[in-house]
């Protein structure tokens, strides 16, 4: 007996809703789901946003886009091992990051910050599968690729991932549902935590913020030091110790380990003086853009033709952004608003345009 049909009590139907019904074709539901996901302007987005390190000139620093792979490719591999359906497993790592912000976490924190929206980058990708993508028409996912993006949070010390009892109400998320309704969920929640420790070691190094030798010993001897290395050690005890166990989790052993990982890379990767460098710029590059973009939306408000008449080409933008999404918002949503833009937003675009304010003298805030 498989662990699905022992312990994922949702059904079929469940997993397989949409909010809007469709003829289901020759790809199934969760292939369907996972083209959608390649094809959507905002996956596209992700191979020029930060995963941890901002390096747009260095084709072997990790990108968001690289790292939605990773998920996705470690996730298919626990899901095949474990007899769970690989294709919704690759959906939700392909999709989970959508609507990560610019400038990695920092840029989600900044958002968080400066509004009055609990912006976490979990539910803003629902939000932008749901009802961004497309023009404001979404790409109709089904509930279980949904589910999964949502709870997909794998920044949590977390040995063992349980399933959400009953399953999570995506209609009315106002804060990170607990845990995943699906097992699949648990597999992308538990590979997004194996994909980024030995991708974010590797490339601490490419930019010589350490060197091996400051890698514990405990560590290179049981993980390894290398991307590769690290995630087949915990690939195949998570296949291990899930079959075994009948649910998805780390060995006790292996779990000690990853801690020891994650508490090694925030001291000594994340908390390194140049990343503070780096997280600090990003700061003022979405404060910047937030204030310039909050000046015309006052003046402006929802006059469209007002933003197409101004010269400034990332006002028309802006103006353009509002109007295709104008049922979405009020004019007191200001804030909600400027999340969805500016989380849009490539590093490249958010830096050009920085660029563009400082360099113009049309500010005027």
């Amino acid at each position: 007996m498989t662990i699905i049909q022992q312990k994922n009590k949702i059904s079929d139907k469940k997993k397989r809703s949409r909010q809007h019904p469709r003829e289901e074709d020759i790809r199934g539901p969760y292939f369907r789901d996972l083209t959608a996901i390649l094809h959507s302007q905002a996956f596209r987005r992700l191979k020029h946003k930060t995963q941890v390190f901002f390096s747009p000139e260095n084709d072997h620093i990790c990108t968001r886009i690289e790292h939605s792979l990773h998920v996705s490719t470690i996730a298919a591999t626990i899901s095949k091992a474990l007899d769970l359906d690989t294709e919704l497993a690759q959906a939700i790592g392909l999709g989970h990051d959508l609507g990560h912000a610019p400038f990695g976490h920092k840029g989600e924190k900044v958002l968080r910050q400066i509004t009055d929206i609990n912006f976490l980058h979990e539910l803003h990708s629902l939000r932008v599968a749901d009802d961004i993508e497309n023009y404001g028409q979404g790409i109709n996912l089904t509930y279980a690729v949904r589910d999964g993006i949502a709870s997909h949070c794998g920044e949590k010390d977390e040995q063992v991932i349980e399933l959400a009892s009953p399953p999570n109400d995506l209609l009315d998320l106002n804060s990170l549902p607990r845990s995943p309704s699906t097992l699949e969920g648990c597999v992308v929640r538990i590979s997004d935590s194996i994909a980024y420790l030995g991708r974010d070691l590797e490339d601490a190094m490419v930019a010589d913020l350490i060197d091996k030798e400051d890698i514990p010993e405990v560590l290179k001897k049981s993980l390894g030091t290398d991307n590769s290395t690290i995630i087949k050690n915990l690939v195949y005890d998570v296949i291990d110790w899930s079959k075994k166990n009948h649910k998805i989790g780390f060995s006790e052993e292996k779990f000690e380990l990853v801690q020891e990982l994650k508490n090694f890379s925030r001291k000594t990767i994340y908390g390194h003086p140049k990343m503070q460098y780096w997280n600090d710029y990003s700061e003022f590059v979405i404060k910047t853009l937030k204030n310039y973009l909050e000046y015309y939306f006052k003046k402006y408000g929802f006059d469209f033709a007002k933003y197409y008449n101004d010269c400034p080409a990332l006002v028309k933008k802006f103006g353009k952004f509002i109007e295709s999404l104008k049922h979405l918002y009020t004019e007191d949503d200001f804030d909600r608003i400027i999340c969805d833009y500016i989380a849009g937003m490539t590093d490249n675009y958010a830096l050009n345009c920085l660029e563009y304010i400082l360099s113009s003298g049309t500010s005027g805030f």
